[in-house]
């Protein structure tokens, strides 16, 4: 049994590792990487050592307890396997931007004619003029000579308006006269009505950076790369950001895979296609027989069966396009679900990681779907143990002390955490990261069981976009569930209070009631998910531009399809609310003045002078509607995610666990 004066030297030594080692260097470089997992995973092994040899093998035979005690070991041991696939993934790091760079110099030295041909497909079903528009315009300007490129709109709903619209533009419309296997079936029928040597795909509601072809056809100079693969960013506000209160505060939810994971599969030669944002190459398509529609996950499986054929897909973390996130809980767990159901389906298919022709060991292991097949069993059994013990002192393992438990337990989720700070600090805080994986549970695992029970069971479903969130909602089945585990797990610490109903003895209590506790904290942060906000469905880009308002000078500092706010001398008076606004690159602008406001509290400065904002709102169309979408849409407004504020974050959630909604920036 461990002193209690020496628990806490492992996790000092680990916290010590962590100031002398990493947070002296670059997270970016390999050796580094490699050292820091490396002994994460030692220390790691070291608690699963200690678990079986200490708290598991020597638990008494007999009694239903055992079998708890086992099946909460298996679970960890689970977790644990996920763990080391994921050190050993994250242990190297690859940023592509330098190749490009190379290869993009020698790419576009030859001749005009001997350029590639590339056909930009974007595939649609049922999403509105306003989601559509911008994607089509935005692909018609990519910078990228005209005769070499075109447009093809799938268009899966047969809608004469969007005909229409793209016969006007310049797009070509394709139809098919059903919808069989989705959204591979629709881009299929667009391979048969093309023939350009390179296939880039965008979902309805992304838009393409003017310089996306220039940046990554460059790769396919190598001719085993299949597919060119970059990440999905935003400009909207996810469901989670907004519900906690955290808009512009805490990064959107798959910030951590495209920014931190995606980069680390890729120096593996397991980065995988996401669909949107990435392009192909058609001979490779053409070689695997089509984009394949045994999945719904049609990506993931044009991935997988390129890899069958030789081809590899590469990976560059730039952002190059810019889309909507699901905008409500609703569309979070459409677009979830189907992620999580087309992983377990591969499982199951002759092209898969099981039995694919041509794939490595290591390329079989890490495109099993672990993550969907082990984190949501984890989180519910984290919850579990604490209630088991607080309700039937049902304990979790064979108990030697705290000072034990402090000794082996402490150092790993020191460790962990520590490690995740430090690789991706902009991306992660581990009770709001752990309470949004928490909230998932409840609706994710359910899904994760009926997919292994009937992978092929529910078709391919539509993530909903373009609806907004105009009104309150609330996720009343999530919330149900989040109500519940806080209800027992509550009520479990008073019972153990009162000596007559207490059922816990011994020394482990006090590590139960921790436990539990926090718990309650990430469940409460968790149920705060489930109370959906009203809000915008598009927002503003802000910038600082010169512009000019009835011919007084000023500076427009946000800008939006339909509105725009302008900076001018708090002198400045305007007879009328009918205002003629004046934009570089566009022509006068006839704008109704509806509101003028000041910022900084009452007044802003700028040097000595006062400035009022002018609120402006006009309508464009045609020529000039298309060319704001290509000034706000394609990459001249671009900006990186910024860092935590870790203080504003937490103030926030308060703010929100209150009632208010006002963000703290």
């Amino acid at each position: 049994m461990v002193q209690p004066v020496l628990a806490l030297a492992p996790t000092l030594l680990v916290i010590a590792f962590f100031l002398l080692g990493p947070s002296n260097w670059s997270r970016h470089q390999s050796w580094a990487r490699t050292i820091t997992c490396l002994v994460v995973g030692v220390v790691a092994l070291r608690y699963m050592i200690w678990r079986l040899t200490e708290t598991v093998l020597p638990y008494p035979a007999g009694g239903a307890n055992v079998y708890w005690v086992w099946f909460v070991f298996i679970v960890e041991l689970l977790a644990f396997t996920e763990v080391v696939l994921f050190l050993i993934l994250m242990s190297r790091y690859v940023d592509r931007s330098a190749e490009a760079d190379r290869l993009g110099k020698t790419f576009f030295t030859r001749k005009h004619q001997d350029l590639p041909t590339v056909d930009v497909f974007i595939p649609t079903y049922n999403e509105p003029i306003d989601v559509l528009e911008r994607t089509i315009v935005g692909a018609l300007a990519l910078d990228y000579p005209k005769d070499k490129f075109r447009v093809y709109v799938l268009d899966d709903g047969r809608r004469a308006w969007l005909k229409a619209f793209c016969e006007e533009r310049g797009a070509v419309h394709v139809t098919r006269p059903d919808n069989a296997h989705a959204k591979a079936g629709n881009m299929n029928s667009g391979l048969r009505a093309s023939s350009g040597d390179f296939i880039a795909i965008f979902d309805a509601d992304f838009v393409p950076y003017r310089h996306f072809l220039r940046r990554t056809l460059p790769f396919f100079s190598d001719e085993t790369i299949g597919i060119v693969q970059t990440p999905q960013h935003f400009f909207n506000v996810d469901p989670v950001q907004s519900n906690l209160g955290l808009e512009n505060i805490w990064p959107d939810e798959q910030r951590l895979f495209f920014d931190e994971i995606a980069p680390s599969r890729d120096v593996w030669d397991v980065s995988f296609c996401c669909g949107s944002c990435s392009i192909a190459r058609r001979k490779a398509v053409d070689a695997i027989g089509e984009f394949p529609t045994e999945s719904i996950t049609e990506d993931l499986l044009t991935t997988l069966s390129m890899l069958n054929k030789g081809y590899k897909t590469r990976y560059l973390n730039e952002r190059l396009s810019m889309g909507l996130a699901a905008e409500n809980l609703t569309g979070y767990f459409v677009q979830r679900e189907r992620w999580c159901q087309g992983g377990i389906q591969t499982l199951y298919l002759h092209n898969g990681p099981l039995r694919g022709p041509g794939l490595s060991l290591f390329q079989r292991i890490m495109f099993l779907p672990m993550s969907w097949l082990v984190q949501y069993l984890v989180r519910l059994v984290v919850l579990l143990v604490p209630i088991a013990y607080l309700w039937f002192g049902a304990l979790p393992l064979h108990f030697t002390g705290v000072a034990d438990y402090v000794s082996n337990q402490i150092p790993v989720l020191a460790a962990y955490f520590l490690l995740m700070l430090w690789i991706t600090p902009t991306r992660y805080l581990p009770v709001v990261s752990s309470a949004v994986g928490t909230f998932a549970t409840f609706r994710m695992l359910p899904t994760v069981v009926s997919s292994l029970i009937r992978p092929f069971g529910k078709p391919f479903k539509v993530t909903p976009k373009g609806t907004g969130n105009e009104t309150n909602a609330f996720d009343a089945y999530t919330f149900a569930w989040i109500a519940g585990f806080i209800v027992l797990t509550a009520l479990g610490l008073l019972i153990n209070l009162v000596p007559e109903t207490s059922q816990v003895r011994g020394s482990f209590s006090a590590i139960g009631a921790v436990w539990a506790g926090i718990n309650i904290v990430v469940l409460v942060i968790a149920s705060l998910i489930c109370f959906e906000k009203p809000r915008r469905l598009f927002q503003a880009f802000k910038l600082d531009e010169p512009a000019s308002v009835e011919g007084t000078p000023g500076r427009v500092v946000s800008l939006s399809l339909d509105k725009a706010v302008v900076a001018v001398p708090a002198e400045t008076r305007f007879d009328s609310a009918a205002v003629t606004l004046r934009l570089d690159g566009f022509v006068p602008l006839q704008a109704e003045l509806r509101q003028v406001t000041q910022r900084g509290g009452d007044i802003t400065r700028s040097g000595d002078k006062r400035r009022y904002y002018l609120h402006l709102h006009y309508e464009l169309d045609g020529e000039e509607r298309d060319r704001m979408i290509v000034k706000l849409y394609t990459g001249r407004y671009s900006q990186d995610v910024p860092d935590i504020d870790k203080v504003a974050v937490s103030v926030n959630l308060l703010l929100r666990a209150f009632g208010r909604t006002r963000t703290v920036s």
